[in-house]
């Protein structure tokens, strides 16, 4: 699959799963993998689906703007960078938001994530 569909796949998994099951994203990330959220650093599958499971919200949907991507090194990597909006359960305005992700490759011929930058945009 090219990269701009295969980058497509995963933030809709990522978002659909993320706005549905959050400790269903543990299998996304690995024991190196690092989550900067809000410029709080987390690392290890673990301790980043307790911070997101944790997050002060159970009712949210992702509403996707733009999606680009890019190649990232030899080693079959991917840049993924997104932007959107965020509607909480019972809030009327939708929250700005961007995240980048950097995939790398499993042996399995899958991705995971080893890098995430989330950031909410404020106006």
């Amino acid at each position: 699959m090219d990269p701009d569909g295969l980058s497509k796949v995963f933030v809709e998994h990522y978002y659909s799963t993320f706005d549905t099951n959050r400790s269903g994203l543990a299998n996304l990330y690995q024991d190196s993998s690092m989550l900067t959220f809000e410029g709080q650093k987390i690392q290890g599958s673990q301790n980043i689906v307790a911070k997101l499971t944790s997050l002060p919200f159970q009712q949210c949907k992702h509403v996707i703007t733009t999606v680009d991507c890019q190649p990232s090194g030899p080693a079959g990597g991917m840049l993924v960078f997104v932007s959107g909006n965020l509607q909480l359960a019972g809030e009327q305005h939708a929250l700005r938001f961007s995240q980048m992700f950097h995939l790398m490759p499993t042996p399995q011929g899958s991705f995971y994530v080893y890098n995430d930058i989330f950031r909410l945009n404020y106006a």
